[in-house]
């Protein structure tokens, strides 16, 4: 009863962990400016302009142009589009695959738990990178396919996190009265365990967000992601490591965006989870 005036307290003083203040604010940009780039960009991304070629960052090219003299700040605009895109979808398609597995594992148990967790444990062996080139050999590459071997990769992590927590949540009273009341395992589950889910969820999302934008610049780096004409993040990386040398912004300025992204994604993750768990920011 002692600590139970803690807690609106704790959320007056700091409504908003810093984290998310800042991850959140990183995000946005992101975002606004994938949205911009839709209706705007500094300059036509596929423009060619031989005589521009490797312009260093100048007020008429902010961050550069690459060796066809295509303006750098444009294609980061527009790759961010793709980022974004691929990383949404593949997290999309991990939770709404593998929180319903992890339900019904939870909701089972027995040999459906055992099926579901060892079928999980061979999607963990094959790394997202792996899945690409297997997905690539048989249908070839591109942004469709990043999405594909991405969301695969997502799905026994949803899976893990959602049977983890709901296997606590069935031995909780108001769920043991809801069975006593007749209702089956499956809307049990949808109505009782699943919205107590949500917050740890959500926090995964973003957290499988950041590592969606870091693996698909890897795959699109190896050329398995998004193909040209379209710009992506990985693939200037990789066009960039032999210009390095003498146009270090052609590697800086998408690494930067990267880094920007991935930084914004882990504090906004990290904020939420202090967010919904004060007991967190009460430690620290």
């Amino acid at each position: 009863m002692t600590d139970a005036p803690a807690l609106p307290a704790a959320r007056s003083r700091a409504p908003w962990p810093l984290s998310l203040i800042v991850g959140g604010a990183l995000t946005a940009i992101v975002v606004v400016t994938a949205l911009i780039a839709f209706v705007w960009t500094p300059y036509e991304v596929e423009a060619v302009n031989i005589a521009a070629k490797l312009t260093a960052p100048s007020s008429a090219h902010p961050f550069g142009t690459d060796h066809f003299g295509r303006d750098v700040l444009s294609m980061i605009m527009v790759g961010a589009q793709n980022s974004l895109a691929v990383a949404l979808v593949a997290v999309g398609i991990g939770a709404g695959i593998g929180v319903p597995l992890g339900l019904t594992a939870a909701a089972r148990g027995g040999w459906v738990d055992e099926l579901v967790m060892r079928g999980n444990d061979l999607v963990f062996a094959f790394p997202a990178l792996l899945l690409a080139v297997m997905i690539t050999a048989v249908f070839g590459p591109g942004a469709i396919n990043a999405i594909i071997a991405i969301g695969l990769f997502n799905i026994p992590v949803f899976t893990r996190v959602a049977r983890g927590a709901a296997m606590g949540l069935w031995t909780r009273e108001y769920v043991l009265a809801a069975r006593t009341a007749g209702k089956s395992k499956t809307l049990i589950s949808v109505q009782h365990i699943l919205p107590n889910l949500m917050s740890l969820l959500v926090v995964q999302a973003a957290i499988q967000f950041a590592v969606g934008i870091v693996a698909e610049a890897g795959l699109s780096y190896v050329g398995l992601g998004a193909q040209p004409p379209m710009p992506s993040w990985g693939r200037m990386l990789a066009e960039a490591q032999t210009m390095i040398g003498f146009a270090p912004w052609l590697a800086i300025m998408p690494g930067l965006a990267i880094f920007v992204t991935v930084l914004g994604l882990s504090l906004s993750g990290d904020g939420l989870r202090d967010l919904f768990d004060p007991r967190v920011r009460r430690e620290r």
